[in-house]
């Protein structure tokens, strides 16, 4: 048993203790009481949230039941005593034997274009695809790395977005640092706004072409992906 005497005794804990003795990052801790699945007390004086072994308890059990590939809302129906564990276990072996079938569909699929050495000019795409949607009709699922690459996407125009704001953001601490520092060298106090303007405008271009990045790959890349 890994707790400490005063633990043992039913002493609360905080998050940072929690966080090791669960094996849970204090990130996902949150998320799972937002999601409604643990409940701390809180410190009547400070309003911290206070953590017990029952807490600790229940996050190792989220923390196999997410290990196992459970969704969220499977788990909250077995806290909330609507499903056993043996439903729940039921129900992800119905998901996991799906998946599996999807899988081997997969790799039958593989096996079979692995012997075609042929150059990729001569692949008869059309006829594997018709295959394909054949088999979805069927209810297979076939992997789609699309909406995967489109989330690659998002992460060049905010990094750049989020480096012209800071950027921006620097710039004008610095002028009016300087301006307070040596008002009488500094150029005139509307100048000095000017320029923190022009840096402010640039920043909030910077924002609305991200916006405008987002919508188009929303509503434009998206969709296409989904219709692959």
């Amino acid at each position: 048993m890994v707790y400490t005497e005063a633990q043992r005794g039913g002493e609360a804990v905080k998050i940072n203790e929690v966080e090791t003795l669960a094996g849970i990052t204090k990130k996902n801790i949150r998320f799972y009481e937002a999601q409604g699945l643990l409940s701390p007390a809180r410190n009547s004086e400070n309003g911290y949230r206070d953590y017990g072994e029952e807490d600790v308890r229940i996050l190792r059990r989220i923390k196999l039941f997410r290990k196992m590939g459970f969704p969220i809302e499977e788990i909250r129906q077995m806290f909330a005593g609507v499903h056993t564990v043996g439903d729940g276990m039921r129900r992800q072996l119905i998901s996991l034997e799906r998946e599996q079938r999807n899988l081997e569909q997969s790799m039958t699929l593989c096996r079979e274009l692995q012997n075609q050495e042929i150059p990729v000019s001569s692949l008869d795409a059309e006829s594997i695809l018709d295959r394909m949607e054949k088999l979805e009709e069927e209810g297979v699922s076939f992997q789609n790395r699309q909406e995967e690459d489109i989330r690659v996407l998002y992460i060049a125009p905010v990094v750049v977005t989020a480096g012209v704001v800071v950027l921006m953001v620097c710039l004008s601490a610095f002028l009016f640092w300087a301006y307070r520092t040596s008002p009488e060298a500094s150029p005139p106090g509307w100048f000095l706004l000017l320029i923190v303007g022009l840096f402010a405008a640039v920043g909030f271009g910077a924002v609305l072409a991200l916006l405008q990045r987002i919508g188009e790959i929303k509503k434009g890349e998206m969709n296409d992906a989904k219709n692959y």
